[in-house]
């Protein structure tokens, strides 16, 4: 049985340490960063080994693969992809160009990804940003207006299903009001709760049919002073699973971010407790990850469930033409002024 964690590695091969404690511990998936990649048949290798030690050849390899400043695969190797804020722009002059775009991007990224057998990205990204907020989300968002982000989001989440990778929305309920990087500090949101649904939660709750969605280590003192989204029962209880109708697998965002106190035991049990399905570790630290495992429990009921819907989504992908993709990406941007 599979345990509620995802956890990442330290380099790229797994260590015979490594691989035990994977063996042991038996993750529900594994993550993949900058110090994980080298080229393409190294990654393939390391994602069959992760997989071996599960002994599950569908288990769910994620990525942060967005464009702009956050992506793991880069050139040479791959080509740069935009960030999102260069498709709101055109959404803004011409919505049916943008929203082909975005979903050929999309659709491109899986194509890099399920070459490599990495089914899983961390995208779309559907916080809409404020103006005065820390520049953590930024261009990363398509837009501050959310009925942009909501047509570019699902485009975005069509493409990446139809090249076979499962989106993850994120930051659930949304990251853009915060006013501090949550990788570094705590951030705390003053908003009202009325204003926080007529906007910031807007995006979410009109995409909350996508299978997976990673919480945000964000403070909303209307609906919670005391604790951030991933640790706050009630937030998960009557925002994300009551008033935005999120069914699906909930994921926190990495337990070893700054914006989380006290040991990873707690930070690990809290997160549980409050109703993440699965918890996510990153840094690929052994000793962070066997603390983390000390209170992860098998994951069982209604997380099996989300986790079992998310993985019948994934598709073996249609025939898929990279380079005519490309090509029309590259005539979709230039006819407006961008560059693909």
């Amino acid at each position: 049985m599979r345990s509620r964690a995802i956890y990442g590695c330290a380099g790229t091969a797994l260590a015979a340490e490594e691989r035990d404690f994977f063996r042991e511990v038996q993750p529900w998936g594994f993550i993949l960063f900058t110090r994980n990649i080298h080229d393409r048949a190294q990654i393939r290798d390391l994602v069959e080994s992760l997989r071996d030690t599960v002994g599950d050849a569908r288990a769910p390899v994620l990525i942060d693969q967005e464009g702009g400043r956050v992506a793991r695969l880069r050139p040479p190797g791959w080509r740069e992809r935009p960030p999102a804020a260069r498709f709101g722009a055109i959404y803004a002059e011409q919505h049916e160009v943008a929203l082909e775009a975005v979903y050929l991007n999309a659709r491109l990224i899986a194509h890099d990804l399920s070459e490599l057998g990495i089914n899983v990205d961390c995208l779309p990204l559907l916080d809409v940003p404020v103006e005065g907020a820390d520049a953590v989300i930024g261009d990363r968002a398509f837009a501050s207006d959310p009925a942009a982000i909501i047509d570019l989001g699902r485009a975005q989440i069509e493409g990446l299903m139809e090249g076979g990778v499962l989106p993850i929305m994120k930051h659930i309920p949304g990251h853009g009001r915060a006013t501090a990087d949550s990788h570094l500090a705590l951030p705390r949101v003053a908003t009202e709760a009325e204003e926080l649904s007529a906007t910031d939660f807007v995006t979410f709750r009109s995409l909350n049919t996508c299978p997976m969605a990673m919480t945000a280590h964000v403070v909303y003192e209307a609906l919670d002073p005391q604790r951030p989204a991933t640790t706050s029962p009630k937030i998960i209880r009557d925002v994300i699973r009551g008033e935005m109708g999120f069914d699906g697998l909930l994921i926190s965002d990495d337990l070893s971010m700054n914006a989380l106190d006290g040991p990873l035991s707690v930070r690990t049990k809290a997160a549980l407790f409050a109703g993440c399905d699965v918890i996510l570790h990153c840094n690929g630290k052994m000793d962070e990850m066997r603390e983390v495992a000390s209170e992860v429990k098998v994951l069982d009921g209604a997380g099996l469930r989300r986790a079992e819907h998310a993985l019948s989504l994934l598709s073996v992908p249609d025939a898929f033409d990279p380079a005519a993709a490309e090509a029309r990406l590259a005539e979709l941007m230039s006819a407006i002024g961008q560059n693909a």
